[in-house]
């Protein structure tokens, strides 16, 4: 740690020795008292003074609120607790966590884009010139899949099979990555969104679309195993997906995020995918993409 005296901190802040005592007194400043002597990490001299700038519109703030935007995952909520990351998450879907991360309001964003790459997630990032410092931390691959009420009383085994009997299909909202992935399939049928009998409001959250299918509002809906799971629902498999924490650079070396990334190499976190079912642990806390 760089530690400065007072006279250092005065001159490298550019204050007065009398001003910085001030300062010191009414305990506004970071400091520390060491044998009769007042010394200033200069790291947090730095900390201090960006925190009291005036940022014109559009200018990133140098350390985002410690929050994981993007898409909603049972798995993720529940480490982001277990590991004691002190990370709160804010689950709007992939395209909008990411724009957040771009604007500074969180720290990362959960994020699974779908398209004809195999890389959707690199891909995508790689095509954003505003993030130069991205950094792409693999937290698993996750199964994706139509859900289905007990029984499957309508015999949806597709797609297909959605269009054809024009069941009643929950969406999510334009921006998910479900969403994404349902364009996807759709244009691989030869098919278009207006050609679907879709529930309306679209669902925030993967549970939200589970629920609208338990409660017989709507037949069917793309999702992960682990919601299907959790409802008591029935599940056909579409595709496995690349689910991955995007950052910048700086933010991965933050404590939270290395008791986080530490958390992903435990027997518990392994454990507690197994039991939510319909996850492939074996990317997690692996560095896969930065810029």
């Amino acid at each position: 740690m760089d530690l400065l005296t007072t006279a250092e901190a005065a001159d490298y802040l550019r204050l007065g020795e009398r001003k910085l005592y001030e300062l010191v007194a009414e305990n506004r400043i970071p400091c520390s008292k060491v044998t009769g002597k007042w010394l200033f990490p200069r790291h947090e001299l730095d900390r201090w003074v960006n925190s009291g700038l005036a940022r014109p519109a559009g200018m990133v703030p140098p350390e985002p609120p410690p929050i994981v935007g993007g898409s909603q995952d049972d798995l993720l909520e529940w480490c982001l607790r277990q590991a004691g990351t002190g990370l709160a998450s804010l689950s709007e879907g992939t395209e909008n966590g990411v724009a957040r991360l771009l604007r500074g309001e969180v720290a990362a964003a959960a994020i699974h884009f779908h398209g004809n790459q195999a890389e959707a997630n690199i891909v995508a990032i790689s095509a954003m010139p505003q993030l130069h410092d991205a950094l792409l931390v693999g937290f698993a691959r996750r199964e994706q899949g139509l859900l289905l009420p007990p029984g499957n009383p309508k015999s949806l085994n597709s797609l297909a099979d959605v269009l054809g009997s024009r069941a009643r299909i929950a969406v999510r909202q334009p921006g998910a990555g479900a969403d994404m992935l349902l364009g996807l399939l759709l244009d691989r049928c030869g098919a278009s969104r207006s050609d679907l009998n879709r529930l309306q409001p679209p669902c925030p959250t993967g549970p939200d679309l589970a629920t609208a299918i338990r409660t017989g509002r709507a037949d069917c809906g793309i999702a992960t195993r682990s919601a299907t799971l959790a409802a008591g629902l029935d599940f056909v498999p579409l595709v496995w997906e690349n689910f991955d924490l995007l950052m910048r650079q700086r933010t991965y070396f933050q404590p939270s995020m290395q008791a986080l990334v530490r958390y992903l190499k435990q027997d518990g976190f392994t454990r507690r995918a197994a039991e939510l079912t319909g996850y492939d642990t074996s990317p997690a806390g692996q560095i896969r993409f930065f810029s």
